[in-house]
């Protein structure tokens, strides 16, 4: 017996529009199960994880300064994915962004002036890229499989930023700790004046992820490149066909999808952290991943999917405050959620059959 995938010929939109929420809501039965299971009441934690961070104004901050960098980096994941390009190495780039981004306020701490935050971000977009291009080349040149190199320049990236923070950038006057010196409120992103007197600490990162998605939608669906990608994506024989580069298009997913991340490295420093650490990251450029499906690889869609994958990372904080649950379950949370997301686009995009005795029969 085996059992196959048959790509439908005719998909009706609402399936596509209702996988989600699906996915979803066996999300939250799996997650009811698995608070039950250690030992806490499932209303409870779902409480904790969903109302309880949206009940105060500098919760709003918060949803706003940990979904910005999912939003930016998923925004060009979602890029890449759609041109059948794997790059699971958002993570590395995100900080290899956050690394080069950092150089001015650490190797130039007496810098100051209105060009200063926006070198950074210029810096942040090139390292991220660079970082990127790795992988890209070894895959258009090489054949390299993009997803090892990729997810294996993660951990270099890490190890990079572990060594420049315990060495060569440690700040002479933090007494040891493995830490850079704060950035000048020249290298700060500002916080959004017009919730500024509410309290909590948002800053313009999110306007740059809203900004950055609005014209990555425009990118997809308004120009030839966006063309391009999708065909690309769908079809490279017809790519092939249609004079298409797959090489070219390969390596510009993987600069456009590290540069995003690079971006969203150096945002997230200059804004809510203001300082390189050892973990400058809690997992974003992996839980942009769930972002870029949850939201059907669509800029618009990844907002509202990095909203409620950021409430998750606050609910997961609320929940280990109010019931003493293990940090590890909101991973598992998500992981939880990605794995619905992928089961329920793969059933309502393919039908499941079983081939026994040479005929198939469908599920």
């Amino acid at each position: 017996m085996r059992i196959d995938l048959r790509r439908r010929t005719n998909v009706p939109w609402w399936a596509e529009a209702l996988a989600p929420l699906l996915a979803f809501t066996v999300t939250l039965a799996i997650g009811s199960v698995m608070f039950a299971a250690s030992g806490k009441p499932p209303a409870a934690a779902l409480t904790a994880y969903f109302i309880e961070p949206l009940s105060e104004i500098w919760s709003i901050h918060e949803l706003a300064i940990k979904a910005a960098p999912l939003i930016i980096i998923a925004v060009g994941l979602s890029v890449a994915y759609r041109s059948n390009t794997w790059n699971i190495g958002a993570e590395g780039q995100f900080v290899a962004g956050a690394i080069t981004g950092a150089a001015i306020p650490v190797l130039f701490p007496g810098a100051t002036g209105v060009w200063v935050l926006p070198a950074m971000l210029a810096l942040g977009l090139l390292g991220g890229a660079a970082w990127g291009a790795i992988p890209g080349l070894l895959k258009t040149r090489f054949g390299a499989n993009e997803i090892l190199v990729s997810l294996m320049l993660v951990y270099v990236a890490q190890l990079l930023l572990d060594w420049l923070v315990r060495g060569p950038w440690r700040n002479p006057e933090g007494y040891n700790f493995p830490e850079t010196r704060f950035f000048d409120d020249s290298a700060r992103l500002p916080e959004l004046i017009a919730m500024g007197d509410y309290g909590g600490r948002a800053n313009f990162g999110i306007v740059i992820a809203l900004v950055l998605a609005a014209a990555t939608a425009i990118l997809l669906t308004r120009t030839k490149k966006g063309f391009e990608i999708k065909v690309t994506g769908a079809s490279p024989r017809a790519a092939r066909f249609a004079g298409f580069d797959q090489k070219a298009t390969t390596m510009f997913a993987f600069l456009f999808s590290g540069a995003l991340a690079g971006l969203a490295g150096i945002v997230e420093v200059a804004g809510a952290i203001g300082q390189l650490t050892p973990v400058i990251s809690p997992g974003y450029g992996f839980t942009a991943i769930i972002v870029a499906f949850l939201g059907r690889l669509h800029p618009i869609g990844i907002v509202i999917a990095g909203l409620v994958l950021a409430l998750t990372y606050l609910g997961g904080e609320a929940a280990q405050i109010s019931l003493g649950l293990s940090e590890k379950i909101a991973q598992v949370f998500q992981g939880v959620l990605l794995f619905a997301v992928l089961a329920s686009d793969t059933l309502v995009r393919y039908r499941v059959t079983v081939t026994a005795r040479g005929r198939g029969v469908p599920a």
